[in-house]
């Protein structure tokens, strides 16, 4: 059969349409879309008579189908691919017979040919045409569009994906075939290979081929091309398209790595992994950051080939190293994965070469090199490839003190994630340790200090011992360069005369003797003269026989050598030479046994060394890391909780301060937050280790134990909050419980701080489930509230504050008319807790104090009649200090005196009586308030419901009224109660009337004279207002704490002695004085806070207190204050922001706290900054410029808002012009390159260009003025971005330039005096003092109502203004600032708005 025609394969569908030339096939004519059914009949019908060869005259049909492939319906493409593959494989099933036929003519062997490139052409046509389909209608069904549409979509694609994985096991077919025989045997043409591995890549094009469901097509795609690759010459083609495919497709790295795996593996096609990584490695580097998606292709595929062969990455990873330099830091990150792979993979053990062990350390340091990388991202990728190197133990043990150092560093990194994964290597570092299972430095310094010592010892002793030895071997070695010299020269015959002096001994032994006395001689040349001579005189003998070298040379050189190495320095030559072996042998074992030795010590002092190294490093961790469990970022917090649990288990000691600093998250909004500290604490305490039941119960008590040791107050309610939800979720054994038990009754051998411990653990678990302690009630009392009492009023107060979770919840209860828990008057608890205050009021000791407080606030929570129990005691306690008065006056006791008598001679008593007593007064007194104001109130709400419940059910009428519209002939006064009770005012007036009861009852009858409390007052006044007499410190800071407590109880004594308190807190040389008097002012603050409020600036004045705990105390306390609105927050609020600067670490995180807690009520911080700003930067205030920069730094990283930001930088350019010093110039310019300026904030600034312009000669000025405009001449801004900024820049030089020339001009011609303006200093009256703890007597004059003082203000000149920074300029003029501080003044307000004309200070 003969062809005509030429099938060429073309470069595109439309070169088939043209005439290429003589014999080369043209398509006559493309058929219609409606045409095609019956031609492909016809087609079916010809394959039928002639088989595959039928294509080559009904190929325009398929080629006009693939044309018209959208137009056509889903029939006919179904139709022509079925009959396309029946072709095919018919072809295909043929074509082996044809291939063998050596007699096959010419023209035969072009028809196949030709259908063979028909067939496949086709095919790949139809490949390509399904694949965009289907590609396009699966963008298609994410739109949701019509039904109909999303069926037919679904069904073409359904046929489709059923077909293409039976022709890519054709087309395979094919390629298994030798084809060149279709060729005249020679090399199948590119094109033909091309479009067959094209088809494969366009299927590998569709973006769901990396789903699971088509893993059998992927593995068809990989054979075929591995076929084509190994057979057909595809490697180049390959390299090339990979390379294309993997920057445009960033789905086909994961699938190419894998078929690059098998290739190379299954197939040996190791090459083609070099030459892809060589065409990646000639990507420029520097561009690498415009094409983003196509390197993050080539990361993706580096990454997954090195987890997938390994060495051979490693064998060609040379030539992608140059991209660790490039932009792209996927690329970085993926060559450094790589390098990890191999680490872990191939790289690893302790069996490598000198080369591999040199690329594993080279791998290593550029790993550590980029854990300091200018991208977070790459920083954060290395840390957890190292995190994995040492989980899989990859790292060696020399990296690993350097790799740890890095990460500590990484912990103070700015990036989260870099934190978050530091982390992580730690705590992976921890768990793979090589060390120990106990990293404490103190139990490790101990050891390795001793092991040092006796290496010195065994240095110093072999040093000592083992002088150096030579053996004979190496001083031959030395000798034989002149020996062999010596000999040479024997040969030469101008020695000849010289070597007739020297004659052979007649033995050989005396000769030998010679020899060897003439080569410790160094004299070589007669030692080799006379071995000559005596080689032939005795011959075969001894030494002398049995040699046997070529020449006579190497026999003389030979027998020398014999001669001296088989002697020993100093032995007689007698001695023949296997004896002169044996003492030498004898001599170097005993010697290398201390080597050993030696060798062992130095390995054991290096790993104690590395070991205390680590421990070091890991405890320098735990202080850093503990301070982020109050970051910002959640999984940070999480990460350092879940550290501090692996840390733990390593018993570092430190790790005990982290696991209680986590406590307090306890309390987080964060749900996660709160989780992982409950998991924390379940892993660290309720999975003990232990054989039994009871084993684990000791254990966990036990720990737990551990932790309340010299706990604070916070840390025990945090610990018992974790409890009580443990309790409650039944996490709690109960054989736990019952050791609690046992060791509290002593039962169980225990100390006293471990029956301390459990009666506290108790009350903790009482407050998920109160039967634990109301079950046991009259133990507790028994135990800790019997005889036993006074030796241990710790444990009393435990046992108090145990049974006090008995009442409950303070808030109200569901059921509002259920009556609350307590215990009647004659219970045995009040009774004992009678007797133990009593009993104990009048013995020394240190305890007493907070056992009684204890026992007063158990009372009044308890008791049915709680005052009459307190009001005996204090009568008691009163009683027994008039009993002790007497004595010491030398009276008889007379049961009549008056209590007042007590404060008369108050001096007289012992001064812890006095201290007992002034505690005693103060705790019953603010009982007693807080039991009325919460219990009483509460109770006698309760009976009211229950009384109007009874009445409702009495008539039930009336409440059916209620609920009728008002009746038109009902009487008025009905119509108003009515209206009341809809308008549910009834229920807030009984409530009025109830709290007015409470107040009353605390304003005139607690401290009128029948009260016991009058009596006893005065002597708390007369202790706090006699310092001098009253001296001892412990007795003040207990009547300074009583006084603000009494101060509670009633408005008109609380008006009454505010001068003294404040007196008291400005002026007393003791800090426990202040800082009981601070708390107690907050506490008046939030009870009356209308007279509290003239005295604010004394409780700001303390946040300068020199003492740090009273500072503390008074940060604490402004900040409740401020943060519930009790306070006025005024430009003073600056006090608080000097705390940010505070040496001491626990101010500032107070301070920290407060600002970041303001920073969430809306724009405080924004309206604030304004007041703050001009009081700090006052030269008078004393802040140093580097320090207001800190706080200001701190300030102005709440400022997010671009609305924010656009309005201070107006009000900070405005500032300028009201400034008069140059530190206020610079301080103002330093805040304005503090915010985040935008494109309109640059606009504000150009806008009030002339408010700053004089003040640009200023270098400070000028510069930060230029940092600002710096961030926008960067690459993100936008090109009019620039341009403003440009301008702005021009117009800040040429302003600086002329202001300096106009100074120079000044200094150089006029001497004229400056204007008095400028001149006049700031007066001293308006002259902000600093504040000091020495004020003034009139200082602490009562400030007078606001009335009054207004009206003084009208009387009298306005004080002169400071020369500070005042914020007036936000107004239209300066009137109005001043009605508004007038205002402002006048009326409270929750923040502080940002215009403000003057801040009136009290004096």
């Amino acid at each position: 059969m003969a062809a005509a025609w030429e099938f060429h394969l073309p470069l595109a569908p439309a070169d088939l349409l043209r005439d290429g030339g003589p014999g080369r096939y043209v398509v006559q004519d493309i058929l219609p879309a409606r045409e095609l059914p019956p031609a492909l009949t016809a087609f079916r019908a010809a394959f039928r008579a002639r088989g595959a060869l039928a294509v080559l005259q009904h190929f325009d049909p398929i080629y006009s189908l693939l044309h018209h492939f959208q137009a056509v319906g889903i029939a006919v493409k179904e139709d022509a691919l079925e009959l396309m593959m029946q072709v095919a494989s018919h072809h295909s099933n043929e074509l082996p017979a044809i291939l063998g036929d050596s007699g096959l003519s010419h023209a035969d062997r072009a028809a196949h040919l030709n259908a063979l490139k028909m067939n496949c052409y086709l095919l790949a046509g139809l490949v390509d045409a399904f694949e965009m389909e289907t590609c396009k209608n699966g963008l298609l069904e994410v739109d949701p569009g019509g039904k109909n549409k999303k069926n037919r979509t679904k069904t073409s694609g359904s046929v489709w994906e059923e077909e293409r994985e039976p022709l890519l096991r054709l087309l395979m077919q094919l390629l298994q075939l030798d084809l060149r025989q279709l060729w005249s045997g020679l090399v199948v043409e590119e094109e033909f290979v091309s479009l067959v591995t094209g088809s494969c890549y366009r299927i590998l094009e569709n973006p769901s081929i990396g789903l699971q469901k088509y893993r059998t097509t992927r593995e068809t795609v990989t054979h075929l091309l591995a076929m084509a690759l190994n057979h057909y010459d595809h490697q180049f083609s390959a390299t090339l398209k990979i390379t294309q495919m993997l920057q445009h497709f960033e789905h086909v790295a994961p699938v190419f790595a894998q078929a690059v795996s098998f290739w190379a593996t299954e197939y040996g096609l190791k090459s083609l992994v070099g030459e892809l990584l060589r065409e990646i490695g000639q990507k420029c580097p520097q561009d690498s950051a415009r094409d983003a998606s196509g390197m993050k292709g080539y990361a993706t595929f580096i990454t997954e080939l090195a987890e997938q062969i390994p060495a051979l990455v490693l064998s060609n990873i040379s030539v992608i190293l140059c991209h660790l330099d490039g932009e792209s830091y996927m690329m970085r990150n993926a060559i450094l994965a790589a390098m990890a792979e191999v680490l872990v993979q191939v790289l690893n053990g302790d069996q490598l070469e000198e080369a591999a062990r040199g690329t594993r350390d080279q791998f290593l340091n550029m790993l550590q090199a980029h854990i300091c990388d200018i991208n977070g991202f790459v920083r954060s990728r290395v840390l957890q490839l190292f995190t994995r190197i040492v989980q899989c133990k990859a790292l060696p043990l020399t990296q690993f003190q350097s790799v740890v150092s890095l990460a500590v560093g990484r912990l103070k990194d700015k990036s989260v994630v870099v934190v978050k994964n530091a982390i992580q290597l730690l705590a992976a570092f921890l768990s793979n340790n090589p060390f120990s299972c106990k990293l404490s430095c103190t139990d490790l310094a101990e050891p390795l200090k001793k092991e040092v010592q006796k290496l010195q010892e065994m240095r110093n002793h072999s040093r000592s011992a083992a002088a150096p030895v030579i053996t004979p071997e190496e001083e031959w070695e030395a000798m034989l360069p002149e020996v062999r010299a010596a000999i040479q020269q024997l040969f030469q015959p101008l020695q000849e005369e010289e070597e007739e002096v020297l004659e052979v001994e007649e033995t050989v032994e005396s000769t030998l003797e010679q020899i060897t006395g003439l080569l410790r001689k160094l004299n070589y040349k007669s030692a080799a003269c006379l071995t000559q001579k005596a080689l032939c005189r005795f011959q075969g003998k001894e030494l002398f026989s049995g040699l046997t070298e070529e020449n006579e040379e190497a026999t003389i050189l030979g027998v020398l050598k014999r001669l001296y190495t088989g002697s020993c320095p100093g032995e007689n030559s007698e001695d023949s030479p296997r004896g002169n072996s044996n003492p030498k042998t004898a001599e170097v074992v005993p010697e290398e046994q201390p080597q050993t030795e030696l060798v062992k010590q130095e390995m054991l002092v290096q790993y104690l060394q590395d070991a205390y190294n680590f421990s070091v490093k890991i405890t320098e961790a735990l202080s850093l890391i503990s301070k982020m469990m109050y970051e910002n970022c959640v999984s940070v917090v999480q990460e350092a909780i879940e550290f501090f649990v692996t840390v733990s288990q390593f018993g570092m000691p430190q790790a005990l301060l982290g696991v209680r600093r986590m406590l307090p998250l306890i309390w987080s909004k964060e749900p996660g937050i709160k989780e992982a500290v409950l998991n924390a604490y379940r892993r660290l305490y309720l999975s003990p280790s232990g054989d039994s039941e009871r084993a684990r119960a000791q254990s966990l008590v036990h720990s737990l134990s551990l932790i309340m040791v010299d706990a604070s107050l916070g840390t025990i309610q945090c610990l018992e909050e974790i409890l009580s939800e443990f309790v409650q979720a039944d996490k709690i054994k109960p054989a736990v419980i019952q050791l609690l038990w046992e060791r509290f009754t002593e039962k169980s051998q225990c100390s006293e701080l471990e029956q301390r411990a459990a009666v506290m653990l108790l009350g903790m678990m009482a407050r998920g489930k109160p039967e634990i302690i109301g079950s046991n009630l009259d133990v507790l009392v028994t135990v800790g509230l019997s005889e036993k009492v006074c030796e241990d009023y710790c444990l009393a107060q435990e046992v108090c504050n145990a049974i006090s979770k008995l009442a409950g919840n303070p808030k109200p209860a569901l059921k509002k008319n259920s009556a609350p828990f307590r215990l009647p008057q004659d219970h045995m608890l009040f009774g004992c807790l009678r007797e133990a205050v009593s009993k104990g009021f009048a013995q020394p000791g240190g305890h007493w104090i907070p056992f009684m407080e204890a026992a007063i606030k158990l009372i009044y929570q308890l008791a049915e009649g709680a005052e009459e129990i307190c009001a005996h005691i204090l009568q008691v306690c009163t009683q027994q200090a008039l009993e002790k008065l007497q004595e010491a006056d030398g009276q008889n006791t007379d049961p009549g005196v008056s209590p007042s008598r007590v404060s008369d001679g108050a001096s007289s008593l012992p001064t812890f009586l006095l201290m007992h007593l002034v505690s005693l007064v103060g705790q019953v007194a603010l009982q007693h308030v807080a039991y009325l104001e919460v219990s009483v109130s509460a109770e006698l709400r309760r009976r009211r419901i229950l009384r109007e419940e009874e009445k409702n059910k009495k008539h039930p009428n009336s409440s059916a009224k209620k609920q009728r519209p008002r009746v038109r002939n009902e009487e008025s006064t009905g119509n108003e109660t009515t209206m009341e009770e809809e308008l549910g005012l009834v229920g807030a007036s009984a409530d009025d009337t109830e709290a007015e009861l409470i107040r009353s009852i605390c304003e005139t009858e607690l401290l009128d004279g029948k009260h016991l409390f009058s009596a006893l007052v005065p002597l708390v006044l007369k202790i706090c207002n006699n310092p001098g007499l009253y001296s001892d410190s412990a007795l003040s800071a207990a009547a300074a704490l009583a006084l603000g407590k009494v101060c509670m109880i009633s408005s008109e004594f609380c008006d009454s002695q505010l001068r003294l308190l404040f007196t008291m807190m400005e002026k007393s040389t003791l800090p426990a004085v202040r800082s009981n008097l601070i708390i107690a002012a907050g506490d008046l603050a939030i009870r009356f806070p209308n007279l509290l409020e003239p005295w604010t600036s004394h409780l700001y004045a303390r946040l300068r207190d020199p003492c740090p705990s009273v500072r503390q105390t008074a940060g604490l306390v402004m900040t409740h204050l401020i943060l519930k609105d009790m306070v006025k927050v005024k430009g003073q609020v600056s006090e608080m922001a000097t705390l940010l600067i505070d040496p001491e670490e626990a101010i500032m995180g107070v301070a920290l706290n407060f600002f970041s807690e303001l920073s969430n009520k809306g724009n405080a911080i924004y309206n604030l900054l304004p007041d703050v700003i001009s009081r700090l930067s006052d030269p008078d205030c004393g802040i140093e410029e580097e320090s207001f920069h800190t706080i200001m730094r701190h300030l102005f990283s709440y400022i997010t808002k671009d609305k924010q930001t656009e309005s201070l930088v107006e009000k900070l350019c405005q500032r300028f012009r009201t400034a008069r010093t140059e530190r206020q110039y610079r301080d103002l310019s330093h805040c304005l390159t503090l915010l985040p300026l935008s494109e309109r904030g640059l606009h504000k600034l150009q806008d009030n260009f002339d408010c700053f312009a004089d003040k640009l000669q200023d270098p400070a000025v000028y510069s930060c003025f230029q940092t600002v405009l710096a961030r926008f001449r960067r690459g993100g801004s936008k090109p009019e971005t620039k341009v403003l900024a440009e301008e702005l820049e021009q117009k800040l030089s040429a302003s600086r330039n002329r202001g300096l020339d106009s100074t120079e001009t000044c200094q150089e011609g006029s001497e004229s005096p400056m204007p008095e303006t400028a001149k006049r200093k700031p007066t001293g009256s308006s002259r902000r003092q600093p504040l000091s703890t020495a004020n003034r007597d009139e200082d602490f004059v009562t400030p007078q109502p606001h009335a009054l003082r207004n009206h003084k203000r009208t009387q009298k000149r306005p004080p002169p203004k400071k020369a500070v920074i005042i914020f007036s300029s936000d107004e239209e003029n300066s009137s109005e600032d001043e009605l508004l501080a007038e205002l402002e003044e006048e009326t409270p307000t929750k923040t502080t708005p940002i215009t403000r004309s003057s801040v009136s200070r009290l004096r």
